[in-house]
């Protein structure tokens, strides 16, 4: 993936999060959860892009 694409693609995942955040109402637990949510989803994008999640899923524990 293009690194101007990546660059778009978290600006636009950080503006649609500052904008749920400023303009849905809602409780601030469930605000919260939902900021957690997202930024695991988008750092384990990032690892999977990068290609470190994916070297991840080679590593076997056990037999």
């Amino acid at each position: 993936m293009p690194l101007m694409q990546l660059l778009v693609a978290l600006i636009v995942v950080g503006v649609l999060l500052w904008l749920v955040n400023n303009y849905i109402p809602m409780a601030g637990s469930i605000k919260s959860i939902l900021n957690a949510v997202v930024v695991i989803v988008v750092v384990l994008w990032l690892l999977r892009a990068f290609g470190i999640l994916g070297s991840l899923s080679n590593i076997r524990i056990g037999s």
